[in-house]
């Protein structure tokens, strides 16, 4: 906890979810303990925030990221790569300039529907509220939050009501 009579000096080390699944709690160990094997064929979004700024992230390569394809692998699912999973999908332009984000997040659908992709997989809620809300009508693909599909994998989803 933080003692207010004392300076703060940093030294707290934040890691991202992923990051913690993937360096403590091991991509392996969580294959292991799959119940029900997500067998869809996923494309992970990584957008432009989760990996960037690379230097000070350092989470994975911003240029060719592997931690979610790694991640689906984990749970079942068959990783789709596709040429925008890392464009941006114009969640920060949506308030600017509606029409900017749709043709954002529209390229990005359209890209991960040619290449096979059942769905969308991101670790960012904005990536995931635009990419549903803000792209054309005829490119709709289901976009999950990965913690969501970690929970399906693993038998604990919990059913809406």
């Amino acid at each position: 906890y933080l003692k207010l009579d004392e300076p703060y000096g940093g030294e707290t080390e934040v890691i991202h979810y992923l990051e913690m699944l993937r360096g403590i709690v091991g991509f392996d160990e969580i294959k292991k303990r799959v119940v029900s094997p997500v067998k869809r064929k996923i494309g992970a979004y990584y957008g432009c925030l989760l990996l960037r700024p690379g230097k000070i992230m350092q989470m994975d390569n911003p240029e060719n990221p592997t931690i979610m394809e790694d991640f689906l692998r984990a749970i079942g699912a068959e990783p789709v790569v596709y040429a925008n999973r890392n464009e941006c999908c114009g969640g920060y332009a949506v308030m600017e300039d509606r029409a900017i984000a749709q043709k954002k997040s529209t390229a990005v659908m359209h890209n991960a529907a040619d290449m096979q992709a059942e769905m969308l997989v991101t670790a960012c809620p904005l990536c995931q509220y635009n990419l549903t809300k803000n792209s054309a009508a005829e490119t709709q693909l289901p976009v999950y939050y990965f913690t969501e599909l970690l929970a399906e994998a693993l038998g604990v989803k919990e059913d809406a009501e």
